[in-house]
């Protein structure tokens, strides 16, 4: 009985301890990305944080951390919901915000390696402008 209820527990810490690093948290899926897209105070924040020039809020924070991870994994760990909103951000940079996005690939990509990798992804992106 008692090998029986170790298996269970150590079963149990295994999925808990695995279960983190399958996918990034989800709680911050409900942000409305159109609502910080259209604002430029909210969007400019966005970005002082991730260029370290501003204050993060807790969700900036979140995305700070896992930038680059992300980028490194093409998203793998990403919900849906999180890649739908990242094609949308990146889109909207591209074609409408062209300085943030330089700032940007200039501190997360400074030897273009990810905009190589995603070369064809970021081609559509443009065309479809």
């Amino acid at each position: 009985m008692k090998a029986i209820i170790l298996f269970g527990l150590t079963t149990l810490v295994a999925v808990a301890w695995g279960r983190p690093g399958t996918l990034y948290t989800d709680k911050w899926d409900h942000i409305n990305v159109d609502e910080i897209l259209e604002s430029q105070r909210l969007l400019r924040g966005y970005v002082d944080c991730l260029l370290d020039k501003g204050r993060c809020t807790p969700d900036g924070k979140a995305l700070k951390e896992t930038l680059p991870d992300a980028l490194e994994h093409n998203c793998s760990k990403c919900t849906e919901k999180q890649k739908s909103s990242s094609d949308k951000v990146i889109r909207h940079l591209i074609n409408k915000q062209p300085d943030y996005w330089k700032e940007l690939s200039t501190k997360y990509d400074p030897q273009n390696i990810y905009q190589e990798r995603y070369k064809d992804k970021i081609d559509d992106v443009k065309a479809k402008a």
